[in-house]
């Protein structure tokens, strides 16, 4: 009863802090892993953040607001990450499960910000940067972009604009700035392409890293240019935060920080383009103003939860397009992480079978996750909570946890893409040509004694 009276007071002071509408600062890097930044998503786990690269702009972030150590993307793969995010919902229930989907089974009118403008009009909305879909921006409501742009768009010859990463800065400050003038809420998203393959930086940046082991001995890319490519794309975080205060807009404004999907750590298993908690676990920092700082928090969340959350800041009780799959963070930030998530359906799900050598999928339910390998047939069973590195197959151990969350697995996959296509990769027919993989499966791969997902 005292938490229950304690979340409801909570949740009433929040509601009157927001004096008028507020904005919503949404910063999306591209690739960057779990531990990719210097803030721990673990506060006592050495390995959830970087040694070599330095985000003192994250840093204070995260002392001002939450940060998340089981926090999701919605893919292991940009372009169904990022569709998942506008929309709401799961890759799969939106049948956008490689980056050549086309016939999504939600329309655009439904996207985040279409929703947002219906429930509040007079919101401004503008995305800067990496977009990558066949949907224009404009389509899906926002008033400014960079329309569709592609990876390569981010590699530039300007040696004081590494990656875009200043002139997308500069374009959000714009924004904002206009906005303002007009008298606008707004909600911008700023993807940029750091810290994408091929790096580039600034050449002051990249001497403070002059002598770091270059990763030709274990990885892909010079480690001093990632190193010194994710010190710009920080200072350009911190331009931007700066810019709220500029604008005297900071106490009005939510902030986001997080990634379209992850990355090798040395702790997770697996990378981008596989379902191990490495490709699909990222950073998180969220700054909501009036709530208390340097928090936290364990609770799981994805990143389709977007949608929801913004819903809930800008127009609460507002009913989000039918098929919505995301949930609410707005009780679990104001109560400082205690407050659970309320979703339609409390799991989440994951489908990739295009680009790698296992087609595969995944589910989380509590602290259980389950990795399905198609061509093979192998369910591998983890507790992610306490075996972070997905060491420890429970299979065997549990096997009705096991088949359960197998059957709830793939009846979401079939009724997100259709019939034909789940009775297709029962049979073993993949997409683009995959087909089953070499060995025994993801069991055959290891590093360092750990099972490894190729």
């Amino acid at each position: 009863m005292k938490t229950l009276i304690t979340s409801s007071l909570l949740l009433l002071l929040a509601g009157s802090a927001w004096a008028k509408a507020p904005n919503i600062l949404f910063i999306l890097a591209d690739d960057q892993s779990w531990s990719g930044t210097s803030v721990r998503m673990m506060p006592n786990e050495a390995g959830s953040a970087s040694r070599e690269f330095h985000t003192p702009n994250l840093e204070k972030l995260a002392a001002q607001g939450m940060t998340f150590s089981q926090a999701y993307a919605a893919h292991c793969k940009c372009e169904c990450s990022r569709a998942a995010i506008q929309m709401g919902r799961s890759t799969s229930t939106l049948n956008a499960t490689d980056k050549n989907a086309r016939n999504w089974s939600a329309p655009v009118t439904d996207s985040l910000v279409n929703t947002l403008k219906k429930a509040d009009g007079t919101y401004r909305a503008a995305h800067f940067g990496k977009w990558q879909w066949f949907h224009t921006p404009e389509s899906m409501g926002y008033d400014a972009s960079d329309g569709i742009t592609m990876n390569e768009d981010g590699d530039t010859t300007d040696p004081e604009d590494p990656k875009q990463s200043f002139s997308i800065t500069q374009r959000a400050g714009a924004f904002m700035e206009s906005q303002v003038k007009e008298g606008h809420p707004f909600f911008l998203q700023l993807s940029y392409y750091a810290v994408h393959q091929t790096p580039q930086a600034l050449a002051a940046t990249l001497k403070k890293y002059e002598g770091m082991a270059d990763a030709s001995k274990g990885g892909r890319g010079d480690r001093a240019v990632m190193a010194a490519m994710t010190e710009d794309l920080d200072t350009c975080v911190g331009a931007v935060l700066k810019k709220l205060d500029d604008l005297g807009i900071t106490e009005n404004t939510l902030v986001i920080y997080t990634s379209d999907n992850g990355g090798r750590t040395s702790l997770l298993n697996g990378g981008k383009g596989d379902l191990g908690e490495g490709g699909i676990r990222e950073p998180m920092i969220i700054r909501v103003p009036g709530i208390k700082g340097g928090v936290n928090c364990t609770t799981p969340v994805i990143s389709y939860d977007l949608m929801a959350t913004v819903l809930d800041f800008a127009a609460p009780g507002f009913v989000l397009p039918k098929g919505v799959e995301g949930g609410s963070w707005k009780p679990l930030l104001i109560s400082a992480g205690k407050a659970p998530v309320k979703r339609p359906i409390d799991r989440f799900v994951w489908h990739q079978a295009v680009e790698v050598e296992h087609p595969q999928s995944a589910i989380r339910r509590g602290d259980y996750k389950l990795l399905y390998f198609w061509d093979t047939k192998e369910g591998l069973l983890f507790d992610v909570v306490k075996d972070l590195g997905e060491t420890h197959d429970l299979a065997k151990q549990t096997p009705d946890i096991a088949a359960r969350l197998q059957a709830e697995l793939k009846a979401h996959i079939r009724a997100g893409i259709g019939e034909q296509a789940s009775a297709a990769l029962e049979r073993g027919e993949f997409p683009q040509g995959r087909g089953p993989g070499k060995g025994k499966g993801p069991g055959s791969k290891k590093k360092d004694g750990k099972k490894m997902v190729k």
